[in-house]
């Protein structure tokens, strides 16, 4: 894969190693999260072993309280202050990884984008493959670091809301990349919620998260190009992207960004808004 070939928002291992300990605004964070049946406990994981300095972002926490719905994203002054314990401000370089690579990386990457941060990536590859590659791990106790202050300006147009959705699936206005597995777009395998329905929205097509990666590290431009022309996106019209709880539509969203797609917004309630509700339209079957 040649450097133009390659998204300007991930970072490798050997770009992150070279820096480590080197470049003190710096930033590390894990934004590891799983679903019950992947049986791994994110935080545990991150006591255990974890990049050099890094802190550990709470996809559970670090939301809105007031929401009945997982993952709704917090408000400016909330996030501003979390990211602030985390010791980071919006003019750090943040670098974000997960486990596998390119899973629940981007919904954090997206959440400090949107959140008036400018220089955020997503490590390449995943915490997994780094720590059998024989990079350095930490391990033991975790240190606080110094908090800072977080200046956060909300991007409201980054976002789509239910009424935004119920519009867009009405008239067509937006292309919508749903995220979530084959088997879960059409129906034919259950949602891992309970009392959701299974479908998804008319009109939506299917950019299933893992189509989108190979061994963790986000595919080639090219490759990427390839992807959505296959799930039937047109990358000159607006898109709005989903899932299941607005984490892995940040992958879709990562794609688009880096093939210079500016036109996007991303469903926060997704599929668990959705599909917990009875009055909105849901279909079965491939789009």
């Amino acid at each position: 894969m040649t450097q133009e070939d390659t998204s300007p928002f991930v970072v490798s291992f050997d770009w992150l190693e070279e820096r480590l300990g080197q470049t003190p605004d710096l930033k590390v964070v894990d934004a590891s999260w799983y679903l019950p049946l992947h049986n791994r406990d994110p935080r545990a994981e991150y006591k255990a072993a974890r990049i050099p300095g890094a802190v550990f972002f709470d996809q559970d926490a670090i939301v809105d309280p007031e929401s009945p719905l997982p993952h709704t994203l917090p408000s400016p002054g909330l996030f501003a202050a979390a990211a602030g314990r985390l010791g980071i401000s919006e003019t750090d370089t943040i670098v974000v990884y997960d486990g596998p690579g390119m899973m629940t990386a981007p919904r954090v990457w997206w959440m400090f984008r949107i959140y008036g941060a400018k220089n955020v990536y997503v490590l390449d590859g995943g915490f997994d493959s780094w720590g059998t590659s024989g990079r350095a791990v930490e391990s033991g106790p975790v240190s606080l670091p110094e908090p800072k202050t977080f200046r956060a300006s909300f991007n409201a147009d980054a976002v789509a809301s239910l009424d935004a959705m119920r519009e867009i699936v009405a008239t067509g206005a937006r292309q919508i990349a749903d995220a979530r597995s084959p088997g879960r777009f059409t129906g034919s395998d259950p949602e891992p919620r309970a009392g959701l329905r299974s479908g998804h929205m008319p009109g939506a097509r299917n950019v299933p998260v893992l189509s989108l990666s190979e061994n963790g590290k986000l595919k080639s431009l090219s490759s990427l190009r390839g992807v959505f022309e296959a799930a039937g996106i047109d990358l000159e019209r607006p898109v709005v992207t989903s899932c299941g709880s607005g984490v892995t539509a940040a992958v879709i969203t990562l794609a688009l960004s880096s093939l210079g797609h500016g036109d996007h917004k991303l469903y926060d309630g997704s599929w668990s808004e959705w599909g917990g509700l009875d009055d909105t339209p849901v279909v079965a079957g491939d789009a």
